[in-house]
């Protein structure tokens, strides 16, 4: 136990200090919501592409949490669709904001990408699995445990596994069992996970590595590219 708190408090405490230095304490109804730029513009892209970012939330819950979102563009399309899940109005929001935009100031990263035909043929599972998304209610979203934005983006990413990604262990909500079981393969289809609401939880995968839930904290192990996985400081290690 003692060891399980210092792992908890050690990583949250250096978060907070990066938090403080970073001066992301700003005023969030004034903060860069601009592209990153990430993107480039469709005209010049012409082929189906699938995003998956994550940012540091918003004030002082970036200590702890990443929001994440997602966004396609089909073939020859000329505009991008994100789409998040978010506290306010029906939770899930398509194009509310800029496609690579910053969240409230955080510059996001990129956790996954496809493109062309790989692109082209899960676009119309992530449309799918959005539009049949169960918790999509006025009062469904709740911070913690979930489901929050993080538990949309996994439920999406669910019928994708070929995308073969693991949400960073900042992404708070993950875990959350968005289609109310306790056992159950993961995201990536390539491990196991079991869960108790959201508090507890075991996950085993080869994509996901060996992850263990406590109160949404995710302590773990990449084996597949050699990492540790922290709360507060997310992944350390090799490869993105």
């Amino acid at each position: 136990m003692i060891v399980l708190l210092a792992l908890l408090v050690a990583p949250i405490g250096v978060s907070a200090v990066k938090y403080w230095l970073g001066d992301r304490s700003v005023d969030w109804q004034s903060a860069d919501r601009s592209s990153a730029g990430l993107l480039p513009q469709p005209a010049t892209h012409p082929e189906a592409l699938v995003r998956v970012y994550a940012a540091r939330t918003v004030r002082w819950r970036g200590i702890f949490a990443v929001h994440t979102w997602l966004v396609i563009k089909e073939q020859n399309a000329q505009r991008y669709t994100r789409y998040d899940y978010t506290a306010w109005g029906a939770p899930i929001r398509v194009n509310g904001f800029a496609a690579d935009g910053r969240w409230f100031g955080g510059t996001p990263e990129t956790i996954a990408s496809a493109d062309g035909e790989a692109a082209a043929r899960m676009i119309p599972k992530i449309q799918a699995a959005v539009e049949g998304y169960s918790l999509r209610a006025y009062g469904d979203y709740r911070a913690w445990p979930g489901p929050n934005s993080n538990t949309f983006v996994a439920a999406v990413l669910s019928s994708v596994p070929e995308l073969q990604i693991a949400l960073p262990p900042t992404a708070i909500g993950k875990d959350f069992p968005y289609g109310g079981e306790f056992f159950g393969l993961t995201p990536s289809g390539t491990g196991v996970r079991a869960t108790l609401g959201g508090y507890l939880g075991l996950t085993i995968g080869w994509v996901e590595g060996l992850e263990i839930n406590f109160l949404g904290a995710v302590f773990g192990l990449d084996i597949r590219r050699p990492a540790v996985k922290l709360p507060g400081l997310g992944r350390l290690g090799f490869g993105t």
